[in-house]
């Protein structure tokens, strides 16, 4: 593929396409630093595993209250709006974190839950602005563009990062003599800015908000229940994709700086790769790629279980960078497809399904968050390392017939 070609490629795609790739684009830069080197941060002011598993938890109740409050502020404010306040309140809550040097059980429930409130409008609202911007047949290209960036971000920035953090501590600058955690709130100035230049590419976009004001549902059709399974096994995994590499690389391997090279190891592989699947993959071979994301991340489970070392962490760091991509380059076009069946048999609007997709997401997080906290409480954290990511990476293979299920019923239905 030439890369003139596909920069036409891209100028082909309608407007509000382009803008979101861009918006994601820029916002994909901050997205490390909220998911690995808060994590970071939290290890090295704690020593905890568990501390970093609460905070978690606390972001994910932030998320899916965010989900059901937009719904309501859909009613007085256009999405874009809201997706934007979610990109410059993440930024600042993450700034926040950093700025508190007390570490403390109450500190990250508050911070985590500030961060999950802002990243929740993030999320819910880039998935409706998709939703109306995308169809089945260019979700592909739109997914596997994304993914593109999003691994190499994943590569450069945690790399730039990890340099950075690792070769601060004792630089003066103005008679101050830098510390590790003064490097940390630098970065959240820096991700501020970028937060703010993605807003600013979010507004050049020419989207509507939803039509129904009705978002508000607790029946569904058993389609959108079985896509709630699925959303409830991805969600089991999303936690462990954010907390475990930095719990694991700070505490085999080393530093942030550790962090940095093995997130970058294979990263720019798995880039490619996704982006090329994006262009050439079609519809029917979204469960190909499902499966062997899925397959890949249960050996790296496996691997991290059985040797539960230094090897075995950089395995399932390497299982984790090929697995994201892979995943979701398959699962939110047969999300995205399952809303449009579902919305023309209900006639409801997409932010309905959104919403509880969130919550079934949610559901999934608390129990993969709850197994490592009561698992590390009754037993060890060691032992919850070990064990809870397996049981976690096993009960993702549900997920493959789930899926095969589900696109199915949407056959079934588009033949009838």
């Amino acid at each position: 593929m030439k890369l003139t070609g596909e920069l036409d490629f891209f100028k082909s795609q309608p407007i509000n396409i382009r803008t979101l790739l861009v918006t994601n684009l820029l916002f994909a830069i901050v997205l490390p630093i909220v998911e690995i080197f808060a994590g970071a941060y939290i290890m090295r002011n704690t020593g905890s595993s568990s501390y970093v598993m609460i905070y978690q938890l606390c972001m994910y109740i932030g998320v899916v209250i965010t989900a059901i409050a937009n719904g309501l502020l859909l009613k007085r404010f256009k999405a874009t709006q809201l997706y934007s306040f979610g990109i410059l309140i993440s930024a600042v809550a993450l700034m926040v974190m950093m700025f508190i040097s007390n570490v403390t059980i109450a500190m990250l429930c508050a911070t985590g839950l500030m961060l999950g409130l802002s990243t929740g409008f993030f999320w819910t609202n880039r998935y409706l602005l998709t939703l109306y911007s995308t169809n089945d047949e260019n979700r592909n290209y739109f997914f596997g563009f994304e993914s593109f960036f999003f691994s190499f971000w994943n590569i450069v920035v945690p790399v730039l990062a990890g340099a950075f953090l690792a070769n601060i501590e004792g630089v003066k600058v103005l008679d101050k003599v830098l510390s590790v955690n003064n490097g940390y709130q630098i970065m959240t100035v820096i991700a501020l800015l970028i937060s703010i230049g993605a807003c600013i590419a979010l507004s050049k976009g020419q989207f509507k908000n939803p039509e129904s004001k009705n978002f508000f549902h607790f029946r569904f059709h058993r389609l959108w229940n079985k896509m709630l399974s699925l959303a409830g096994l991805k969600g089991m995994v999303q936690g462990f994709l954010v907390t475990a590499p930095a719990i694991l690389i700070m505490k085999f391997i080393g530093g942030e700086g550790s962090i940095g090279l093995i997130q970058g190891i294979g990263g720019a592989v798995t880039a490619i790769l996704v982006y090329v699947l994006g262009r050439i993959a079609r519809p029917q071979d979204r469960m190909k790629i499902f499966g062997v994301g899925l397959f890949i991340f249960f050996l790296g489970t496996l691997m991290n279980c059985i040797l539960f070392s230094a090897v075995g962490v950089i395995v399932f760091i390497l299982s984790k960078v090929l697995f994201q991509p892979l995943h979701d380059l398959a699962y939110y076009p047969i999300m995205m497809r399952t809303i449009d069946t579902v919305s023309a048999i209900e006639k409801r609007d997409g932010y309905t399904y959104i919403m509880t997709h969130e919550v079934g997401l949610f559901i999934g997080r608390a129990f993969g968050m709850l197994l490592f906290i009561i698992m590390a409480k009754v037993a060890t954290e060691e032992v919850a390392l070990r064990y809870a990511i397996l049981i976690v990476g096993t009960l993702q293979l549900l997920s493959i017939p789930l899926a095969s299920s589900i696109l199915r019923d949407i056959d079934n239905n588009e033949k009838n």
